[in-house]
């Protein structure tokens, strides 16, 4: 072989193996950017699907009513009283949760019954107030009927009236497919027991009530906390047939204001009074400050019953103060009243 050829060779054999080390470079940097985009990729996934907890909830004192504010932790007779945060926490985790998979809000609505009277459930019982209630205490009196999925002529239970859910697929059939936020699994509902409020709602503050501890609390979210903004107490329904009830536990819609909500007389149609800054959320039951008997006519601002022992109807009494900043704060379809235990 002359020298000329084998020169020849020789370039040729440098050539390829550079060309050859070039593109395994190439390669493996192309590798190493496609893993990193996937491992961004999947990041980025499983931060928007996270799931919150109650150590995801963060609270921040910022109070913005500041009468009759009480402690973490306060003395009642010979007890201990507190606002339970943790669980407060655990209900907050759910509802942004329910915010965060998107998709259409509603409401569960019957009012007085305003929209018929739900039908008698099989296995039915009567409560201490003689009325129908399915298995889980519900009342059928103003409550919506949900049906099984796989048979829409087979109701399962009662929904609460003001009770949130979520609305799967088209509202505007006779028969609408719902998820509960208030309650578990997925049910049919007939239309008219629904008030459909889109897809627009972002809750951001809370009422939260406290039935054990006899105390309220308002948070508003704020970025990445909630921001307390007052701290009171409260008095609710008490167990007393045949008319005056418990305050039900729940994640409930504030529905309207009444600044006036006029109350009858037990057993009659007499109105006896009212109660002001009143913020509806489930069945007659509302926010509002310390009740008004006619003929009495100006606002009590304070009475000494608050925060001791359930007492009321249903409703959730306050300061007069109190009643009129929740009022005030509490907007319908941003609002949501959680009932706790």
């Amino acid at each position: 072989m002359n020298r000329k050829y084998s020169n020849t060779v020789f370039f040729l054999i440098i050539m390829l193996f550079q060309i050859g080390c070039d593109l395994s470079i190439r390669n493996d940097d192309s590798s190493v950017m496609s893993g990193m985009a996937d491992e961004d990729s999947t990041d980025h996934i499983a931060e928007e699907r996270k799931t919150l907890t109650e150590d995801d909830i963060f609270l921040q004192k910022a109070f913005q009513y500041d009468q009759y504010l009480l402690d973490d932790e306060y003395p009642y007779k010979d007890t201990v009283r507190y606002f339970q945060w943790e669980k407060i926490k655990v209900e907050i985790a759910q509802l942004e949760n329910a915010v965060a998979k998107g998709g259409n809000w509603g409401v569960l609505s019957n009012y007085k019954n305003q929209n018929k009277e739900a039908p008698t459930i099989e296995g039915f019982v009567r409560n201490d107030y003689g009325r129908v209630s399915d298995q889980y205490d519900v009342e059928r009196y103003q409550s919506a009927p949900l049906y099984s999925i796989g048979d829409e002529t087979k109701l399962i239970r009662y929904g609460r009236d003001g009770w949130l859910v979520k609305i799967l697929g088209s509202d505007t059939t006779e028969m609408v497919r719902i998820a509960g936020v208030s309650l578990e699994g997925e049910y049919l509902l007939p239309k008219r027991y629904l008030i459909s409020w889109g897809d627009s709602v972002r809750f951001d503050k809370v009422v939260v009530v406290d039935v054990t501890n006899q105390n309220i609390t308002t948070l508003e979210k704020n970025s990445d906390e909630w921001h307390i903004l007052s701290m009171n107490p409260a008095t609710t329904g008490v167990h007393k047939p045949p008319h005056a009830q418990e305050t039900p536990t729940g994640i409930f819609a504030v529905q309207d204001k009444k600044e006036k909500m006029c109350y009858v007389r037990d057993g009659t149609s007499v109105i006896a009074g009212y109660a002001p800054y009143a913020s509806r959320f489930t069945n007659g039951a509302y926010v509002h400050g310390v009740p008004v008997q006619y003929p009495h006519k100006k606002i009590i601002e304070y009475s000494s019953s608050l925060g001791t022992t359930p007492r009321s109807h249903m409703c959730v009494r306050n300061a007069s103060s109190h009643a009129k900043f929740v009022y005030d704060w509490a907007a319908v379809k941003q609002s949501v009243i959680i009932v706790i235990d």
